[in-house]
């Protein structure tokens, strides 16, 4: 029996090499002009929708920076048809040998330790005690505590003013004092501190509790497992656990405590009785839009910027630091 196979094809002769084998043809760099510009554009791309962000940030931001460190150089009254003298450095001079800014400075500091009770101590307080609390209560709960937060600072003000009047004012009447919250220096600035911490403590309250729920509960089933008691398990796990969390409440204190107290001293105190609740970010307020000193108010501006620029660098990588421990 026989197969009959075909015969195998002849495969034409390969063409002879060019003279220019060794180089890459158009096409080979029609590919690479190709794929460079692929590469180009998805590095590109994301700054493309990072543009119009990154344009505002410039606008209402850098640019009235570099503008206010201009101006700290000059005596000008906010007068267009005045024009800046230039000062050098005298604002500067004028800033650390006037007491009123030391001063403000002070209870710049002391209004932030009145507010972190607030923010700190009574949210933590509060996270715990409710920690267990679900359902519909739960949500309940948290909007009522929530709710002031809500309230526009000027209106809060407003009824507070009324709520503190001497005589007839719902707190003296509830407490039996007679005291004159908004004319007397303590108690003016307590009552300034008081109402702004009001105001954030349903904030600090939902992010304690935010904190508090992104814990592992293994931990403390662990611990109970080897005897330690509620109170020892919050000490010794929970609160270190919630440490970076109270880090960004404090450094949110600190940095935003000018931001809440402000339309509260404008509506209340204008800063009185005799300077008690002028916060530094009240007298740039008075030396920018009251005296018309802008170049004073520039360089003092310039200078508790990177002060407090310090301060929340320090807390952020204390922040840093704590998260990186607990991981």
């Amino acid at each position: 029996m026989f197969v009959e196979v075909a015969p195998p094809t002849q495969l034409a002769p390969a063409p002879p090499p060019s003279a220019g084998a060794g180089t890459p043809g158009p096409s080979h760099a029609r590919r690479s002009a190709g794929s460079l510009a692929r590469m180009l554009g998805r590095g590109v791309i994301p700054y493309l929708y990072l543009a119009p962000a990154l344009g505002m940030l410039v606008v209402w931001i850098y640019r009235p920076l570099v503008q206010t460190a201009n101006y700290s150089f000059y005596s000008w009254n906010l007068s267009p048809d005045q024009p800046a003298i230039p000062q050098g450095w005298h604002n500067y001079h004028r800033l650390f040998t006037l007491p009123e800014a030391g001063n403000s400075v002070l209870r710049t500091v002391a209004m932030i330790a009145l507010l972190l009770p607030f923010t700190i101590i009574i949210p933590i307080i509060v996270g715990l005690l409710t920690a267990e609390v679900r359902g519909r209560a739960r949500t309940v709960y948290q909007a009522l505590i929530f709710a002031p937060f809500l309230v526009a600072p000027v209106a809060s003000a407003a009824v507070w003013q009324w709520m503190l009047t001497p005589g007839s004012g719902i707190v003296n009447r509830a407490t039996g004092l007679k005291t004159n919250w908004l004319h007397e220096r303590l108690p003016a600035l307590l009552s300034i501190t008081g109402i702004a911490g009001w105001q954030m403590l349903g904030f600090a309250v939902l992010v304690v509790s935010a904190g508090l729920a992104s814990i592992n509960g293994d931990y403390s089933e662990a611990a109970s497992v080897d005897g330690a008691s509620r109170w020892q398990s919050t000490r010794w796990l929970t609160l270190p656990l919630l440490s970076p969390t109270l880090v960004f409440l404090v450094l949110t204190t600190v940095l935003l405590a000018g931001t809440w107290t402000f339309p509260l001293i404008d509506t209340l105190t204008q800063g009185g009785p005799v300077s008690a609740t002028t916060n530094i970010y009240y007298l740039l307020w008075q030396y920018g839009f009251k005296s018309f000193d802008a170049g004073f108010a520039a360089a003092a501006g310039v200078i508790f910027f990177f002060g407090f620029t310090l301060v929340a660098a320090f807390l952020v990588w204390l922040s840093d630091r704590l998260t990186f421990h607990d991981n």
